[in-house]
């Protein structure tokens, strides 16, 4: 028999892999603790807690799952959940691998706390041109950003109407408290003046504060709604104003005297297309945001414009028509279909994301269309209403 030595470095790498392989393979149970304050958990209902649980003999394989009942409510070794509704209730947390699992069970005292149901803060306005810009709401002669986001918020929490312009115009607000992520039931309802046959939909995204700072710099969430998967629907759409010449030279329109400058905002899109916002003569104010620059740019997710038409052919009849569900200003408040819910959510890869709540949401305009003599598509917002309060 003939023996054959190996070369040395094909016998280190032949043991690596040995190596590696039994590091990967568990030889003992996780071992697990929650560090857990005398008495539980306290927390207010409609607040997110945080919960961080300790493995010992941890591998690759390792699997983690935090229970309340028969529920599963998160797959980390940290949670962050809000509870709807007051009462004592009992965690489970349970790290599981090859050998076996080990759980421990987490006491939590929810108490009653008390909120508002509306916006509670505005923390960025930003509307793109419009018919209603300074006006809703007013702006005034050195009004910076910092000032028109606070007139805003004043306007939000009195239940006064904000306008967001054209497309991708938008608002981010934040509340008092988090609208908590019912399993199977609809979240909260962003109010617009929506009416019959007049939508001028928003696109509403969600965020939940992740880092527990108070501030909506964590990772936004598109509410899919029934247009998300169109074909018509254009993602990551871009669109440019350029800030116009207040006294330039009016183009009216021949055949309708209410719109007095039609080559009024000049605009350009990542799609190779350009035009024009139209001026019309009900609102003489400058539509162009003018505490900002010589041009502003928005993207985002835009809806398609082929339900807003002339149904009289004269000129005299604007129709905008709703969509499915989803959005903000699309029906009418009291409508059951101006309803969301937060299991709707999606990454930006499209992917359906389980969030325990939102304490932040942004909409802004997602339609790029003129409505004759009433105007631009311009998403109006008055409020949110939590559903669970």
């Amino acid at each position: 028999m003939k023996y054959k030595l190996l070369p040395v470095t094909l016998l280190a790498v032949l043991l690596a892999g040995s190596c590696s392989k039994s590091d990967d393979t568990p030889s003992t149970k996780p071992d697990v603790s929650v560090n857990v304050p005398p008495g539980g958990v306290t927390t207010a209902n409609m607040k997110l807690v945080r919960v961080s649980a300790t493995v010992k003999n941890e591998s690759a394989s390792t699997s983690f799952l935090w229970k309340l009942g028969n529920d599963t409510i998160a797959t980390t070794k940290e949670l962050v959940y809000a509870f709807p509704k007051e009462g004592d209730y009992t965690l489970t947390f349970v790290a599981k691998n090859s050998v076996g699992e080990q759980s421990v069970n987490v006491p939590v005292k929810v108490t009653a706390g008390k909120y508002v149901n509306g916006v509670a803060r505005v923390f960025d306005y930003f509307p793109a041109p419009g018919q209603f810009v300074h006006d809703l709401p007013k702006w005034e002669a050195g009004d910076d950003q910092a000032k028109m986001t606070a007139k805003a918020e004043e306007s939000l929490k009195n239940g006064t109407m904000i306008h967001l312009g054209g497309f991708g115009g938008y608002v981010v607000m934040g509340f008092d408290h988090t609208i908590v992520n019912v399993p199977d039931s609809f979240s909260f309802t962003v109010l617009g003046n929506a009416f019959a046959n007049w939508s001028e939909a928003g696109i509403i995204e969600v965020a939940y504060d992740a880092n527990g700072n108070g501030l909506p710099d964590d990772p936004w969430y598109e509410i899919a709604g029934s247009e998300y998967k169109s074909p018509k629907t254009i993602h990551n759409y871009s669109i440019t104003y350029f800030k116009p010449d207040e006294n330039k030279t009016k183009t009216p329109n021949k055949d309708y005297a209410y719109l007095t400058d039609t080559t009024y905002i000049r605009w350009k899109d990542n799609q190779g297309k350009s035009g024009y916002l139209s001026r019309n003569q009900f609102h003489a104010q400058p539509y162009y945001p003018q505490w900002k620059g010589d041009s502003i740019t928005f993207t985002g997710t835009r809806l398609t414009d082929e339900g807003v038409k002339d149904q009289s052919g004269k000129g005299s009849f604007y129709v905008s028509m709703a969509f499915p569900f989803g959005y903000a200003d699309n029906w009418a408040n009291s409508n059951p279909d101006a309803r969301i819910k937060i299991s709707w959510a999606v990454d930006k890869n499209g992917n359906t994301v389980r969030l325990p709540g939102v304490d932040f949401i942004r909409v802004y305009t997602g339609v790029r269309a003129e409505g004759g003599w009433l105007g631009e598509i311009s998403t109006e917002v008055t409020g949110v209403t939590d559903l669970n309060l």
